[in-house]
């Protein structure tokens, strides 16, 4: 045996570990974030008390604010924190809907891509080659048309926004198409959330004045959860037509 062979597992073996090094940043961010109590300022309670001093440094300092906010955003969706929704509802709230749901699809989208890779980097290739029977099927029609997939899971609000941008990960999905439909899918909700945030002041002043914490139930109508079922539903359409053509023509 010569001595590039007898290192060769080691080496095999510490480059191995090392893939696993971005998921393990996200986890230890993640952890660092709850135990400084980071998370308690990602709720609209936070907004209500705090909308004063915040209106009046975004005046002040517009342009920084927006760079700013825009930074927590995505460093949030990339380390998983759960304030996705309420922090669309935030820029809206500071910016208005156009310009807050604008700065908020830019950042979701980058900060969803570095948490996608950093999965992939760590799981995709050991756990696709370990899927077999119906879930190598499913997996072989996700990748086929992995845009068209991933565009129905952005669109519909069943799954949480952490999951759908880490599951694919497991799948050989192109970086483009992640992106792709990641940026497209999100727009939807992005905009009815910063709409949402652009009008919420009276909700506002209703939980500060009674001290008790607003929710997004408050804020969400059935009609919305509907609007966004619907165009989950449309985007679906040309996935189930073309597995049907695909079956008649087999």
């Amino acid at each position: 045996m010569t001595n590039a062979e007898s290192q060769s597992g080691p080496g095999k073996a510490r480059a191995g570990m090392w893939r696993f090094a971005p998921i393990a940043v996200v986890a230890a961010g993640l952890a660092f974030g709850y135990a400084m109590g980071w998370h308690k300022y990602f709720s609209l309670m936070f907004l209500a008390e705090s909308r004063d001093s915040l209106n009046a440094y975004v005046d002040q300092n517009y342009a920084l604010s927006l760079f700013g906010f825009g930074l927590v955003y995505a460093l949030a969706v990339a380390f998983s924190f759960p304030a996705a929704s309420v922090l669309t509802i935030f820029g809206g709230f500071l910016f208005g809907w156009l310009v807050g749901g604008s700065v908020v699809a830019i950042a979701a989208t980058l900060g969803a891509t570095a948490l996608f890779l950093a999965a992939r980097s760590a799981f995709g290739d050991f756990l696709r080659q370990r899927v077999k029977g119906k879930s190598a099927a499913f997996a072989d029609g996700f990748e086929e048309n992995a845009f068209g997939y991933l565009l129905v899971l952005r669109l519909a609000p069943i799954f949480p926004f952490f999951l759908v941008n880490i599951a694919p990960a497991l799948f050989k999905v192109p970086l483009r198409a992640y992106v792709g439909a990641t940026f497209l899918g999100i727009l939807p909700g992005v905009f009815a959330y910063s709409y949402l945030g652009d009008g919420v002041d009276s909700v506002l002043t209703a939980a500060r004045e009674s001290g008790q914490a607003p929710s997004i139930g408050d804020l969400v109508t059935p009609k919305i959860t509907l609007a966004f079922a619907a165009l989950a539903l449309v985007a679906a359409i040309p996935v189930v037509v073309r597995k049907i053509k695909r079956r008649r023509s087999a």
